[in-house]
């Protein structure tokens, strides 16, 4: 091994361990700290697995930020009995982690402002795709606005908790 591939490997295996403890944690976040709404339809669950998929996307980019919500919010959905959304999951989760570390990236501005871009952008994505999901999955146009509250208050309060501490913990990284 010469001298040049050794920060390859160290490289390759500092995204690995981070991917996997952004993944472990979204999966954790989701599991056990939430609370099911009693509206109509599906209802909403209210979680904060939003809060490290944020922190991955904003503190270390937007594959990161697609690999903690696709797979932690989708190993979700597999362990928890819900596994037909999974897929959908995997994609639209995904998605608002990539499209949030994107923003987070590319947009010039004060940090706090393009942050809160992204939140809002992840939740447009959030709430359009879970609610073209549950039409194709309940045949029905109307029930899918039940899980809209939710869908938002999870997004909103997870902005709210990550966006003034993720300005201190990209300084530390």
């Amino acid at each position: 091994m010469n001298s040049l591939s050794a920060p390859t490997v160290s490289t390759k295996t500092k995204t690995i361990v981070i991917n996997s403890l952004f993944i472990a944690l979204t999966l954790v976040a989701t599991m056990f700290i939430n609370i099911k709404l009693p509206i109509m339809g599906n209802g909403g669950l209210i979680h904060l697995g939003n809060v490290p998929l944020f922190i991955a996307a904003f503190v270390y980019g937007k594959k990161t930020g697609a690999v903690a919500g696709a797979f932690g919010m989708g190993l979700f959905d597999l362990l928890s009995g819900w596994a037909l959304w999974a897929p959908f999951t995997f994609i639209i989760v995904g998605a608002m982690g990539f499209v949030a570390g994107l923003i987070s990236e590319k947009v010039p501005g004060k940090r706090i402002y393009v942050n809160t871009l992204a939140v809002a952008t992840a939740l447009i994505i959030k709430v359009v795709g879970y609610y073209f999901t549950e039409v194709l999955l309940y045949g029905n146009w109307i029930q899918p606005f039940g899980s809209i509250p939710g869908n938002i208050m999870q997004v909103a309060i997870a902005g709210i908790i990550v966006i003034p501490l993720v300005v201190r913990l990209r300084k530390r990284v």
